[in-house]
């Protein structure tokens, strides 16, 4: 796009619209394509309000792509041609801000026109834009007739998966949780002053220990963060880690450890932590937090599936790698990039790591495997293969009381098991899987 209109505004769609360019024509991941509209494009001298605003514009458009696409081949009877470049982009998003976003109708139309008029492909397009959006601002309601917004959301494959795996209802509670702006959540270093952070910040202490802020603002001007009392991490993804135990003054291996919510986390429990992952550069924002939080741990730079330290550990922690669908609500590009043959993929990496945890558990020793993915295949499937190949470990339950008493929590085989509709009416969580195993004599 060539963006010549200084319209207030416009700068925050249309890189709203060259987010949804990157993950839908590059598959990129909508955080890595946002940090670097923020740091080096663009955007990167905007006002905090815009920034944010482009961004809430992509992930809104993501979270109902399915709909917004029926809805665009009802106003758009015929396909666009190539020469239309970012048209369909441009067109996408302002009926996101029309119909999810609440924005008035009129600015939305006049300025996607502008954004059209900006780029030397779309400005030839431009009454068409107009056109179409105001005919949606007047047909609205017709045009959504008959259309399973919930259904919409899903591709094919995951529709089937959920489904399945957790019932239609459910599957659909999942969806209607993802169309909303995830909460803030935030794990206190020091578990004894969470009750003062919580009103020190004005928020939510949940059951689990986790405090709860609506999101918005800038994170790094919240009261503790620049001391390190705290760090962001999902409610969900704080669980597997207490899981554990009692880890004080115990060497504990956190495999496949960045960006290293969870090694901090050990950390802070006075565990000796030696956090391993295959990518410096994801290491690096672990070695960041590590400073900024006071904390410390052991960090290598090594395969987590081929790594041979000569010795064996206590606890290992494995949060291996997945398709992620279970974090959806704050990274919906995973709808849209993930497919089935990912899915399989990374069950079968999972696989290789999980065994050769396996063998750098101590006889005795807890282990404990998860994954912030919904598919069965990357959770209770993984560990019913496992157990099978592996008589000498066996399930030690997860109990409700240390998931907060949020008994809905564990399964009948007392693995963790969350869905991004629990907790619904305080914001949900991630879908995140977790198993704890021992390793029998």
């Amino acid at each position: 796009m060539n963006e010549t209109n200084n319209e207030p505004g416009l700068p925050a769609r249309l890189a709203a619209q060259r987010l949804i360019a990157s993950v839908l024509g590059k598959a990129r991941a909508l955080d890595e394509a946002f940090t670097d509209e923020v740091t080096k494009g663009a955007l990167r001298d905007a006002a905090a309000a815009d920034k944010g605003f482009a961004r809430a514009i992509a992930g809104t458009t993501l979270r109902h792509l399915g709909e917004i696409d029926l809805i665009f081949s009802r106003l758009v009877e015929k396909p666009l041609p190539k020469r239309a470049g970012p048209t369909q982009t441009i067109l996408r998003t302002a009926i996101a801000e029309i119909l999810f976003l609440g924005v008035a109708p009129h600015a939305a139309v006049d300025l996607a026109v502008e954004a059209a008029a900006s780029d030397t492909d779309a400005r030839h397009f431009k009454s068409l834009v107009n056109a179409t959006l105001r005919r949606l601002t007047r047909e609205a309601d017709t045009l959504r007739e008959g259309i399973d917004a919930e259904r919409a959301s899903l591709p094919d494959w995951l529709w089937k998966s959920w489904t399945k795996s957790y019932g239609e209802e459910a599957a659909r509670a999942i969806i209607r949780n993802q169309w909303r702006e995830a909460p803030l959540d935030i794990t206190v270093k020091v578990e004894a002053d969470r009750a003062q952070w919580a009103e020190r910040l004005g928020a939510m202490l949940m059951p689990t220990g986790s405090l709860r802020l609506e999101a918005g603002g800038r994170i790094e001007a919240l009261p503790g963060f620049e001391e390190g009392a705290w760090w962001i991490q999902d409610l969900a993804a704080a669980i597997p880690a207490r899981l554990l135990g009692d880890v004080k003054g115990r060497d504990v291996l956190d495999l496949c450890a960045a960006p290293g919510g969870k090694t901090l986390e050990l950390a802070s429990m006075g565990a000796n932590v030696t956090a391993l992952d295959r990518s410096p550069q994801r290491l690096d924002r672990l070695r960041r937090n590590l400073v900024r939080t006071g904390l410390d741990a052991g960090i290598v730079v090594e395969d987590a599936a081929r790594w041979q330290p000569g010795r064996t550990w206590d606890f290992i922690l494995l949060d291996a790698p997945c398709t992620a669908t279970g974090t959806a609500r704050r990274h919906p590009d995973v709808l849209h990039l993930k497919t089935h043959a990912d899915r399989d993929r990374l069950s079968a990496l999972q696989t290789r790591i999980l065994d050769h945890a396996a063998r750098l558990l101590s006889v005795g020793g807890t282990l404990v495997y998860c994954t912030c993915s919904l598919e069965r295949q990357e959770g209770p499937d993984q560990i019913e293969r496992f157990l099978y190949r592996h008589a000498n470990f066996a399930r030690r339950p997860v109990e409700a009381a240390e998931v907060g008493g949020l008994a809905e929590l564990v399964t009948p085989e007392g693995d963790l098991r969350t869905l991004p509709c629990h907790l619904g009416d305080e914001g949900g969580m991630d879908g995140f899987y977790a198993s704890r195993l021992i390793r029998r004599a």
